[in-house]
């Protein structure tokens, strides 16, 4: 008699998306319980602003480095945490949901390095562009630049299977289209600033290196240009 296993229902998530949606979700816990008076007491009430200080990205002391000359390693730190402190508990739950759906699909089919290295890659490549483009004086701070990385990994996984198929690559898009086209409506009616433009430059270099982590992504890549 042989041993048979039944497999899941539901393939379990990649460790590494699991990891990553901890970080996540585990400040926004502190704060909002904080804010609440449940956790800290009233100190607690500040730990989002003191953590979006400390953690967060800021344009301006990216342009003192630059200017200066000196790259300091607490500063320079921030290209990797800002990813992990949100303004509010809605951003938090929206980055976490699309990193949990995005990561799994793509940690399937690439594997979990191409899920770390689109996240964190997404979140340092938007950043880095965010403070190269805009003269913004406000903390950047929030998951969406490296979630927009992994919707390139996503994007680019889709275009290879519609080009295989024969269909409209186009289409690949269709995701990103959507997600920027919400956000410039809700920015006519509310004041949402600038970090679209890091969400953005995150979907590039998810889409970008995407070609390096497929193999055979470059070719293809390559393929296509010289077909138009």
């Amino acid at each position: 008699m042989h041993d048979h296993k039944e497999a899941p229902p539901v393939n379990p998530l990649p460790p590494v998306v699991v990891i990553l949606f901890l970080a996540v979700i585990l400040p926004e816990a502190a704060f909002s319980l904080g804010a609440k008076g449940v956790i800290g007491g009233a100190e607690a009430v500040g730990w989002r602003l003191a953590a979006i200080q400390s953690y967060g990205f800021s344009g301006d002391i990216f342009d003192w480095m630059v200017t200066n000359g000196r790259w300091l390693p607490e500063h320079l730190v921030r290209f990797l945490t800002y990813p992990f402190v949100h303004t509010s508990f809605t951003g938090t739950l929206f980055a976490a949901v699309l990193l949990l759906a995005l990561g799994k699909l793509v940690g399937e089919v690439m594997g979990q390095v191409a899920v770390l290295v689109l996240f964190v890659g997404g979140g340092i490549f938007g950043a880095l562009l965010y403070a190269l483009t805009l003269n913004d004086p406000e903390w950047l701070v929030g998951g969406f630049p490296s979630v927009y990385g992994l919707i390139g990994g996503y994007s680019f996984v889709m275009w290879q299977s519609l080009a295989a198929r024969g269909e409209e690559q186009l289409r690949a898009f269709t995701l990103i289209a959507m997600l920027m086209g919400l956000q410039l409506i809700w920015g006519v009616f509310f004041d949402v600033g600038n970090g679209w433009v890091a969400d953005l430059f995150g979907f590039v270099f998810g889409f970008a290196a995407s070609a390096l982590l497929v193999p055979g992504g470059v070719a293809r890549v390559l393929d296509a240009l010289r077909r138009n």
